[in-house]
């Protein structure tokens, strides 16, 4: 197939799936993928996902490919700690959650995480809009919290819980009216509840 007329066809898909190629073309010849990495007009994102290579120049890209990929998802956890101020580190891989198993990618855009958690606890995310027309799933702060204390079982003692130099303006906001417990009950977990409590133990809130 030429080139420009797959590109014609898909000029407003930002990546897309090989099912949403053979919907649309149904003789395509998948040796097209191939070829077309070779010459860089096209990047693999994982098994089945592509981008067209100029999706580099995007900002933020990696956030809306993140959701696209791997489905049902959000971004939460440590990703969503750091762009919120809670943790100082920046931090590379993209932490997301899922209803599906437990998987991870890599790929030019980045590294992709995500932690599997029941269907009940796809909660607490709204979406926001990246490049004026892409959706991305991302968890409201506590809620991101509250899923890094929930699969991340190590943080059990106050020695833990400072080691995560959590930003105390931050967690008191979280804190604040009471939503972080109010979201963490949720989620029916005494070991979560057990580990806000030590996490506003720590650090005096």
């Amino acid at each position: 197939m030429n080139y420009q007329v797959f590109r014609e066809r898909f000029s407003k898909f930002t990546c897309f799936s090989v099912e949403q190629v053979l919907a649309a073309f149904p003789d395509f010849n998948c040796g097209n993928y191939r070829q077309w990495i070779l010459h860089g007009y096209i990047k693999r994102l994982r098994r089945g996902w592509y981008a067209f290579s100029d999706a580099l120049h995007i900002p933020c890209v990696c956030d809306y490919f993140a959701g696209k990929i791997y489905s049902p998802s959000y971004l939460s956890c440590e990703y969503v700690m750091a762009r919120t101020g809670l943790i100082p580190e920046s931090v590379v891989q993209l932490t997301c959650v899922t209803t599906l198993k437990t998987a991870s990618f890599k790929n030019e855009f980045g590294e992709f995480f995500y932690h599997s958690i029941k269907p009940e606890l796809m909660f607490g995310y709204d979406v926001q809009v990246i490049n004026g027309t892409l959706p991305v799933n991302v968890a409201l702060p506590h809620k991101a919290f509250c899923d890094f204390l929930y699969l991340n079982h190590r943080y059990n003692t106050l020695e833990d819980m400072e080691g995560l130099r959590l930003d105390e303006d931050t967690l008191s906001e979280l804190v604040s009216g009471g939503v972080l417990e109010r979201t963490a009950e949720r989620f029916r977990s005494s070991a979560l509840m057990r580990r806000i409590g030590l996490a506003r133990k720590a650090y005096a809130i």
